[in-house]
């Protein structure tokens, strides 16, 4: 049984640190000491970066079989009894903090189980979660909420720069829709890492758009669903409810994962994830494709009216309707 330094635990803006952990430490029993110093039980638990291989490792596996180094920092996802209980009274005067859990377009039944509960937390975000804007925003302008991981990025390959990881055509995308859509960056992961991997990128200081702000996993709550379990979900709410000029009626968001909208599913755009760049590089046009379909929705009143998973068939009625004008128009 060796030691292994004292592990440190971030949650929220708190570290905490965990002692005497050895390497034949089960994770089951680190959590159960994160639990006597935060109060969140270990079925909350979320820690992001824990993982062996890429995958979440059991609880029965040990410390020492992760490989965690020395001076690593986990971060940890997990609300306490208290917070929830408190949240399940949802405080007066919330207003419409979007309670868009409609069922999908498709048909498919979105169900969320105490939905007042999931309202609340979006209302203590909105209080709580601090917005670092980055450039100021516009007015009349719609609001595009993009992801990162798979949706402009290559986050599992290897490669010698961020350029061959990124998705083909992404400047010329941003540049084309920053023309009718504020630009918001939001990732299931650290600020820091967003910071870095948008700077990788040349997202951050290019000269042909702005970025307003990116949102990091703090920004998103937890949401228990019969069909997906207790999954973490990025709520519009939160940017509506800090920016009034924005709703459901002008904001679109793109990710590779569904259930990330699943609280705003008539706002949501599945794309289609960006995997072995390397391989697929010299064939996506995803972005080109959605950077016309913004384009073409742009002056939509209300984005509600729109069905997102049809969105190739909606380009292709408008180039329809361009090819069959009359003769006399393309004649010289």
């Amino acid at each position: 049984m060796s030691g292994t330094p004292d592990l440190i635990v971030k949650w929220g803006n708190e570290e905490y640190v965990i002692k005497d952990i050895f390497t034949d430490t089960t994770i089951a029993e680190l959590k159960a000491r994160i639990y006597e110093d935060t109060g969140v039980r270990p079925d909350r638990q979320r820690l992001l970066n824990l993982r062996l291989k890429g995958k979440i490792p059991d609880d029965e596996q040990t410390i020492g079989s992760v490989g965690l180094k020395p001076g690593v920092k986990l971060l940890l996802m997990g609300s306490r009894e208290e917070d929830i209980a408190e949240a399940s009274s949802p405080p007066e005067n919330m207003g419409e903090v979007i309670n868009d859990l409609d069922n999908d377009p498709e048909g498919e039944e979105i169900v969320v189980e105490n939905a007042e509960i999931y309202l609340a937390k979006i209302h203590k975000r909105i209080q709580n979660y601090k917005i670092n804007e980055l450039n100021p925003l516009r007015e009349n302008k719609k609001l595009l909420v993009l992801d990162i991981d798979y949706t402009l990025f290559d986050h599992r390959s290897v490669a010698s720069s961020g350029y061959e990881l990124m998705r083909p055509y992404l400047h010329e995308f941003l540049t084309r829709v920053y023309h009718h859509y504020d630009i918001v960056i939001w990732s299931a992961t650290s600020m820091k890492w967003i910071n870095e991997k948008m700077k990788l990128l040349g997202v951050t200081d290019n000269p042909d758009y702005k970025i307003a702000f990116h949102l990091d996993y703090l920004a998103m709550i937890s949401v228990c669903t019969p069909k997906y379990g207790l999954v973490d979900v990025k709520p519009l709410g939160v940017i509506w409810g800090k920016y009034p000029a924005y709703s459901a009626k002008n904001t679109i968001m793109f990710d590779d994962i569904r259930r990330n909208f699943l609280m705003n599913p008539k706002s949501g755009l599945r794309i289609k994830p960006f995997r072995q760049a390397h391989v697929n590089r010299s064939k996506d046009r995803e972005l080109l494709k959605l950077a016309e379909y913004l384009e073409l929705v742009a002056d939509v009143q209300d984005f509600q009216t729109l069905n997102h998973r049809k969105w190739e068939e909606y380009k292709g009625k408008k180039h329809r309707r361009r090819s069959h004008r009359p003769n006399d128009e393309f004649c010289g």
